[in-house]
């Protein structure tokens, strides 16, 4: 299978606020790069979303490196998400994400990469950049 690594990173100016959401796919020294938002959401899923918009972008099986400074994305994804799945999401913040998380990530090999904010992560830098560059397109559409 193909290793990837998928670096990402969510934004939202207020809680619930416009948010936008950076991802870069890598393959092979190859980059494809994505971001989108939305007018009114939260910084965790935006988080989410650049992840599963990531998965999505992907044509066949891989394994998959998830780099990102969000805890909740990293914590769900390698230890949480087993329990949730047994409990059917109940009382799981955002279950209609970890839902599609569920479906786009099935085909694939995923673990967590944790990275902590503002430390010099070049590509955790460029997403940041990505998500709050959509979360400002969003909040002066409005």
């Amino acid at each position: 299978m193909k290793q990837i690594t998928l670096f990402s990173d969510g934004s939202a100016l207020g809680s619930p606020g416009p948010g936008g959401y950076g991802t870069i796919l890598r393959y092979n020294g190859k980059e494809r790069v994505l971001s989108g938002g939305d007018a009114c959401t939260t910084n965790n899923r935006m988080e989410l979303m650049g992840v599963i918009e990531g998965l999505r972008a992907l044509k066949e099986p891989c394994d998959v490196e998830v780099v990102s400074d969000s805890s909740y994305v990293v914590k769900g994804v390698n230890e949480w998400l087993g329990n949730w799945i047994r409990r059917d999401f109940k009382k799981v913040k955002n279950p209609d994400l970890w839902h599609e998380y569920v479906k786009v990530s099935e085909q694939h090999t995923v673990v967590g990469t944790w990275v902590k904010e503002d430390e010099g992560h070049e590509e955790n830098d460029r997403c940041d950049t990505m998500a709050r560059s959509k979360a400002e397109e969003f909040k002066s559409a409005q």
